[in-house]
């Protein structure tokens, strides 16, 4: 089963999280941006508060894609003791260069997971290129938040491949991207290692308003559900003569 990432922006939201029994608790800030990141003060003074408890990830915001730029930000980023550390990478750009100055600090045993946006057509080619580069992972978002659910601007069968083609370069696999409870039933048959949630797990489905814990129950429920149906069909399935 897909684990459960939940997008965070305050120690507080982030022990509402962990009393759901969230996998990830991902740390960044909405309002800025697809990838908005926090301040570094504010995510170290929250992965303190969640003494390790669970895993947490963390956005270095959304930069261009200049290499040092990049690079400086991850390092800081590093040093608030975060165990994975997103970075978006944008259309129109070039990524080798950050690429490859990013692959000096994953030897350093830094985790490191690229965003791609699944509404800006990205080229999947290019996973083969992150998983040489010593990336722990690689996830599908979408970058504009009004345009639908990662479901409504990229095909099932395009999302499979990524999927796939991640785990073939054995990469933890994410997907995210205005999630939504309808979603859940035909994203979990695709086996990613985690689905990522924020706007359905706040008030009024508004990713930039406070964490709902009825909406964080719903999604819980629902991905429990979506499992235990998925189960079901598969032990029925092996029962057939």
């Amino acid at each position: 089963m897909s684990r459960m990432l939940a997008s965070v922006n305050s120690l507080e939201e982030a022990i509402i999280a962990l009393q759901f029994d969230v996998d990830i608790i991902d740390l960044k800030q909405p309002a800025l941006g697809a990838l908005g990141a926090l301040q570094t003060q504010q995510v170290q003074t929250i992965v303190t508060g969640l003494q390790q408890v669970k895993p947490v990830s963390a956005t270095i915001g959304d930069l261009p894609m200049q290499a040092d730029v990049i690079f400086d930000a991850v390092n800081k980023m590093a040093d608030t003791g975060v165990d994975y550390i997103k970075i978006g990478f944008f259309p129109g750009q070039d990524w080798n260069k950050v690429i490859r100055k990013l692959a000096t600090l994953t030897q350093d045993s830094i985790q490191l997971i690229a965003v791609l946006f699944a509404d800006q057509q990205p080229d999947l080619n290019n996973i083969k290129q992150f998983a040489e580069a010593g990336f722990t992972g690689i996830m599908l978002d979408t970058m504009n938040k009004t345009n639908g659910s990662l479901t409504q601007v990229m095909p099932l069968a395009t999302l499979q491949h990524f999927v796939q083609t991640a785990k073939h370069y054995q990469l933890l696999c994410g997907l995210a991207g205005s999630l939504r409870a309808v979603d859940i039933p035909s994203l979990l048959p695709l086996q990613a290692d985690y689905l990522g949630f924020r706007g359905a797990l706040c008030k009024q489905h508004s990713r930039t308003a406070s964490l709902d814990p009825i909406a964080m129950q719903n999604i819980k429920t629902a991905l429990a559900l979506a499992d235990e149906y998925q189960q079901s069909f598969a032990y029925a399935h092996d029962s057939q003569p």
